[in-house]
């Protein structure tokens, strides 16, 4: 790997003793820190990161006492400067002093501000702050690359009124003559400067919960305590839960969790000071569907596995995010799917909106892919990592491993792992060692194929005389002769013969392999349990066996089986109306997973038909038996997914079926909803919400507006904004983009708002020239971690002519904060509307039989 973009190791910082005085009316803030650095070499310099920053004065304090005034140099392309105090910097232990101003900025990033409207109707602000990837040098000058740890003391300056956080625990508090407190906190562990934090605002803080002597806090806007049971809930039940699974003690001394107005991110795994959206941990389980309760809990897990996994134990650079963020994935899984096994989180990780499995298999089908692990060169390299790939396949990934390997084994090597290497940075291959020594070995040969390529298999799966053969090569949703990967592929295999059925585990390594069976082969799951990263193409008679046994399928199996066939349909070589008939034969599933996956594919097959009577119909006989199975009232001991699948199914019966007595249904309780988000089951509010504004007026429209407006809960505020983005009148649409760029729809969601009216068939054309046209203020506005929305709908824009306009307006305009991204949105755009173009007449012919 390069090291031309990382900076010297020649001096190492050990400690930094920080002290920053936020001014939150003026949005500015000053410091000044010590930093005993040791160096290694003689030097004349002394290079670290600073950028947005005004450098006051700086020193170098040696062993002995002596200190020599530096000169400042600024290289602000590289985010850098240069120190020169005149004289050699020989190696030893120094001291480095500085004192420096910025600004608390609105781009949610660095020291940042946030506001929010108190219950007297008065604007608050705050100050916090998001330093990962690599802004904590926005904030304090700092060596902010992972590898370079240190223990960092904090002290706080804030007016007495105010509540200060940091990562650990407040130790020492005096008063200065002008009323100011002056705010120390403990020392920390040794950690990287992207996991340092800062918060100073007008906020509420509740009793600790005590979890096995660590105390755990919800921090947040006053008025929202009643918000707050639920994260108190969960983070102890997941800071218990994963102490215990890794072995190993939390490292920090206390736990906040701090909802944040404004943030970019979910949340962000600061140790002790974990600050979050404020919809991703505050919630009123009476008012929230299973989703919405459900994505808290992942948030929180996911954060919490965090502490050990990226801040206990880091990455050297940032080519290794991917195992954070994928491990804090899947821990977040496994730590949900024991505090609630009846939300069968695992099933739910292969359909969920967001960065989880089908979406990275989407992007991983694409020619613009990437490998989980590449080389990054800059901040806006690292900030790209923060997708699908890194989430949602890494995952899958070390899901498909453990699932190879042995849960037991597993854990055993994980735990090898983060003993090893505590307090330290860690490379890929430190993971892969300590899974070995758990198991037979192995794990990184397997592993490497998968992590260091891009894409993944399809398994051809085949009866032969003697048994199965099993033949791999490269998936692309666009023809590619170049693909040519191979995967050492960990396989578990169902096999169904005249003496019953068996499961075998089998190590794909080479391009086709016969696995050995006795006797004739009824039937075969290439993908048992469905958790490996792979399609699974079968052989006619296999398939055939496959549908005629659907009901013994285990749920994720028959996802598998309905997403590949998806998948192969895009691709070209199974007709749309195959796709067609095995969603019919789905008529009668009842897991809610399932039938989301469904409803996403039928939502995608129905752009190329829209208005189309044929395509409403062929929606009412699939749907509306299972419609009207479940009703709209739950039964008495209906677990949480039933109240869920009730939800999906009423919401495609009515948006996409048209079922006018639905329509109804969902407008006579739409202001019922609005009034009061009790007055119905939440997962049938959501549907009201969903089916009323897909057929909505102007004053429907104004209702939402004005239920949004007036809300004060983070879960309705996102409801209610996700419901603007469904009415089809282009005045609605219009108005709602204006809330974007006006601010009465917060930066933090304009992005996926926006995304939203894209995606909207009755508004995308309109929306589109809006955002071409106000590209340079949507640039400028939206905080950049949140710009990638605005290109995240194209897929779904499958019209050719309006896919035409899209690409000659990114011929010549750049994206820089999200170039990746947009190469790999716009190559599946093309692949949707080559669906569309090529399967036309035989999508015609399916729906006038």
């Amino acid at each position: 790997m390069s090291t031309e973009h990382r900076l010297p190791s020649s001096a190492v910082p050990r400690r930094y003793r920080i002290t920053v005085e936020p001014d939150i009316p003026t949005a500015s803030f000053t410091g000044t820190e010590t930093v005993t650095i040791d160096v290694r070499e003689t030097l004349t310099s002394l290079t670290l990161n600073a950028i947005e920053l005004d450098i006051g004065e700086a020193s170098l304090v040696d062993d002995r006492g002596t200190s020599y005034p530096a000169t400042i140099g600024y290289d602000e392309p590289n985010e850098r400067i240069t120190l020169t105090p005149g004289g050699p910097i020989d190696p030893g232990e120094w001291q480095l002093n500085l004192t420096f101003a910025g600004v608390l900025n609105d781009q949610l990033r660095g020291f940042y501000r946030s506001t929010y409207t108190d219950e007297d109707g008065n604007e608050q602000t705050i100050a916090t702050t998001q330093f990962e990837a690599a802004d904590a040098r926005r904030a304090f000058p700092c060596w902010d690359e992972p590898e370079f740890k240190a223990t960092f003391s904090v002290t706080l300056i804030v007016p007495s009124e105010l509540v200060a956080i940091s990562n650990m625990s407040e130790v020492g508090r005096t008063v200065r003559s002008d009323g100011k407190s002056v705010v120390r906190f403990a020392d920390s562990p040794i950690m990287s400067t992207y996991l340092v934090a800062f918060v100073v605002g007008r906020l509420d803080v509740t009793d600790p919960v005590d979890v096995d002597g660590v105390p755990l806090r919800i921090v947040f806007p006053p008025g929202n305590e009643h918000l707050t049971s639920f994260a108190l809930e969960i983070g102890a039940y997941a800071l218990r839960w994963l102490s215990n699974y890794y072995g190993i003690p939390y490292p920090g001394d206390k736990v906040d969790f701090i909802a944040i107005p404004d943030f970019a991110f979910g949340a962000m795994e600061n140790l002790g000071a974990i600050t979050y959206r404020e919809n991703a941990v505050l919630i009123d389980p009476a008012t929230t569907g299973q989703y919405e309760q459900r994505r808290v809990a992942d948030v929180i897990a996911h954060e919490l596995a965090h502490m050990w996994f990226g801040d206990l134990v880091t990455m050297k650079w940032w080519d290794g995010i991917w195992l954070n963020e994928a491990f804090a994935s899947f821990m977040e899984m496994k730590t949900v799917e024991a505090y609630k096994p009846d939300w069968k989180r695992w099933l739910a990780f292969a359909v969920d909106p967001g960065a989880e499995r089908t979406d990275s298999m989407d992007i991983d089908a694409l020619a613009s892919t990437r490998a989980v692990e590449f080389e990054v060169r800059s901040p806006e390299e690292a900030n790209e990592m923060f997708d699908p790939l890194t989430y949602g396949k890494g995952a899958a990934l070390l899901r498909m491993i453990e699932q190879y390997l042995g849960v037991d084994a597993f854990r055993e090597g994980v735990g090898t792992y983060l003993r090893e290497h505590s307090y330290a940075n860690t490379e890929t291959e430190d993971l892969w060692k300590g899974l070995d020594s758990a198991s037979d070995g192995g794990v990184g040969e397997i592993m490497n194929t998968w992590i260091l390529q891009g894409g993944y298999p399809e398994v051809i799966a085949e009866r032969v005389s003697g048994g199965l053969r099993i033949t791999q090569k490269q998936f692309r949703y666009v023809e590619d002769a170049e693909a040519m990967n191979l995967w050492r592929i960990p396989m578990q295999i169902r096999v169904g013969t005249a003496d019953g059925e068996s499961i075998i585990k089998h190590l794909l390594t080479a391009e086709s392999e016969v696995v050995p069976f006795d006797g004739p082969i009824n039937w075969v799951i290439a993908n048992a349990g469905g958790h490996g990263f792979y399609r699974v193409r079968y052989e006619a008679s296999l398939l055939g066996a496959l549908e005629a046994r659907l009901t013994e399928l285990d749920p994720l199996e028959r996802f598998t089986l309905l997403d590949d066939t998806w998948a192969f349909a895009v691709e070209g070589s199974v007709p749309i109306g195959g796709f067609a008939v095995l969603a019919a034969a789905f008529r009668d599933e009842q897991e809610h997973a399932v039938w989301q996956m469904l409803a996403t594919h039928l939502l995608e097959l129905g752009r190329y038909v829209p208005n189309d009577d044929r395509f409403t119909d062929f929606i009412r006989r699939l749907v509306g038996p299972t419609a009207d199975r479940l009703g709209w009232e739950p039964a008495e001991g209906e677990d949480d997914l039933a109240r869920r699948l009730r939800g999906q199914v009423l919401t495609t019966y009515g948006c996409l079926g048209k079922d006018p007595e639905t329509i109804r249904r969902a407008r006579s309780l739409f202001s019922e909803v609005l009034a009061d988000p009790a007055a119905v089951d939440a997962e049938v509010a959501l549907a009201v919400l969903a089916i009323s504004a897909t057929f909505g007026d102007v004053d429907d429209y104004e209702a939402v507006v004005k239920a949004y407006e007036s809300s004060s809960n983070p879960q309705l505020q996102v409801r209610f904004l996700r419901a603007l983005s469904y009415f089809p009148g282009l005045d609605a649409a219009d108005r709602t983009f204006e809330m974007t760029i006006d601010g009465r729809i917060r930066g933090q969601d304009g992005g996926w708002v926006i995304a939203g009216l894209l995606a909207n068939q009755s508004t995308t054309d309109h929306i589109w020239n809006r955002v071409t046209e106000q590209w340079a203020t949507l640039t400028n506005l939206l905080p950049p971690a949140t710009q990638r929305y605005l290109v995240h709908s194209l897929p779904a824009m499958v019209e050719p002519g309006l896919a035409r306009r899209v690409e000659a307006f990114f011929a010549e305009t750049g994206f820089p904060v999200a170039a990746k991204s947009l190469s790999q949105k716009l190559e599946l755009q093309r692949a949707m509307v080559s669906l569309g173009l090529r399967e036309k007449d035989r999508l015609d012919a399916f729906l006038s039989e």
